[in-house]
């Protein structure tokens, strides 16, 4: 068993959408230090370049807003101009909005569920032929969506499109995966907790308060969020399918319910 190639990405290549930063830039740091040829995209064309260039010379920049069907067309036309190939995608790009349940706008519902739900979607679809050619039975092509907590369980703030989307992208990537795995094209997501990052201020700024909430006490690490996406990425995922892995340092699943915290219904 040759365990040492387990979690290599020599040779292979990547596309993050919302790889200059948060998860993204945490995913695409973690692929490049394996070995991978990493494109990295964003709407804002300047903060893109800067990090390729930052990240080293196996980092690209493809800047684009991927809000829109034609956004993602674009962006899969960016990358075929490039590569023929395309070994592993991550839909990391997303968006959330906060607001009271009687004022909640209808742009705050549109603009979450499409950029979080429909394009992964159709930016998928747009770059099928490409993960197709790169697929094999002895090393399939993977997707990573980018998932969250907040899609598993109920969280406090009022992200209604932002929670709704995160469920749907769990059972789109089921449903990905069940027609992706004839190609030999594996579909996963990874369901982050508390990170720090843009989207996540609370976890960025707010640290030692959330921490009493997390099981694992502490906010998630950069290299936390590499690991499994690597995991996912490698030979070491390839037979995993369909599965969202969720990275939070036990929030959802080894958290106690309030009252049996306290000491409350117990005999």
């Amino acid at each position: 068993m040759d365990t040492q190639s387990l979690f290599s990405l020599k040779g292979r290549t990547a596309l993050i959408t919302g790889g200059s930063r948060g998860v993204g830039l945490m995913i695409a740091k973690g692929f490049l230090a394996q070995g991978a040829k990493v494109y990295i995209s964003s709407r804002k064309a300047e903060v893109c370049d800067e990090v390729a260039i930052a990240l080293g010379d196996k980092c690209f920049s493809l800047p684009m807003d991927v809000a829109t069907v034609e956004g993602c067309r674009a962006l899969a036309d960016a990358y075929l101009a490039h590569e023929s190939q395309l070994d592993i995608l991550v839909n990391n790009a997303g968006a959330l909005w906060n607001a009271p349940f009687n004022v909640f706008p209808e742009q705050g519902w549109d603009k979450v569920m499409d950029l979080n739900v429909k394009s992964p979607f159709f930016l998928t679809q747009s770059l099928l032929a490409a993960l197709k050619a790169a697929a094999s039975p002895s090393k399939p092509s993977k997707v990573i969506n980018i998932g969250s907590i907040d899609g598993l369980r109920l969280a406090t703030w009022e992200t209604y499109s932002y929670q709704a989307s995160k469920a749907a992208i769990i059972n789109l990537t089921k449903r990905l995966a069940a027609t992706l795995i004839n190609d030999q094209i594996n579909v996963t997501a990874i369901c982050p907790g508390a990170f720090p990052s843009e989207m996540n201020p609370a976890a960025r700024d707010q640290g030692d308060s959330l921490i009493r909430a997390i099981p694992n006490k502490r906010i998630g690490h950069d290299d936390d969020m590499a690991a499994a996406a690597i995991y996912l990425a490698a030979r070491s995922g390839d037979y995993v399918v369909g599965e969202s892995i969720t990275v939070d340092g036990g929030l959802v699943n080894a958290s106690l319910p309030e009252n049996i915290l306290h000491g409350h219904g117990t005999e």
